[in-house]
């Protein structure tokens, strides 16, 4: 439930900042936001806490925030935090920047290879994802694993496409023993 209120409460903030001509100060601040809360799990924990005090949560938002963040920002935390709706501000800022990449065409490519990616593989995927999905901008996101052998995994939204040679071989080992090789 409370992501389906993040998902309101961020399409609220986007319909309001593009009205007010700050949507990319929106963004900003919501990316600020979400690597803040992501980086200090204690104020995540005061956010969901529903034992501390309202305006003790605006006061360490405001002591953490301040004048950094946009007026509207600065409104919308209060009005969030005013309403015993705190815990769900993460959510909300994680769901507004998704918002915000659909609105602008923007794509996030999970890439996890076996080895780091060269420039020219990263060029590569970037080129596939665009073509495929019709993507503006697509931001890739690097993760090595070396039980991947070689080759890659690519996920963008819910879609995955594996062509890792672990992959492969367990294909393999399936069909030997299915008795289909």
């Amino acid at each position: 439930m409370s992501s389906k209120a993040a998902a309101r409460y961020a399409k609220s903030l986007i319909d309001l900042s593009t009205e007010q001509n700050a949507l990319e100060d929106m963004r900003n601040d919501m990316v600020l936001f979400e690597e803040v809360v992501d980086n200090n799990s204690e104020l995540e924990a005061i956010l969901k806490n529903p034992i501390v005090p309202l305006d003790k949560k605006l006061g360490i938002l405001n002591d953490v925030f301040g004048s950094k963040i946009h007026k509207i920002t600065q409104s919308f935390l209060k009005l969030v935090v005013n309403k015993g709706r705190a815990g769900i501000l993460f959510e909300t800022s994680k769901q507004f920047i998704n918002q915000y990449q659909a609105i602008k065409g923007i794509v996030t490519a999970e890439v996890t290879s076996a080895i780091a990616l060269t420039e020219a593989s990263k060029a590569e995927i970037v080129a596939l994802v665009k073509k495929e999905l019709g993507a503006k901008e697509v931001i890739v996101k690097e993760k090595v694993d070396e039980k991947l052998i070689g080759g890659f995994v690519l996920k963008v939204g819910d879609k995955q496409f594996d062509a890792s040679i672990a992959s492969g071989l367990s294909k393999l080992k399936k069909e030997f023993a299915q008795g289909i090789a």
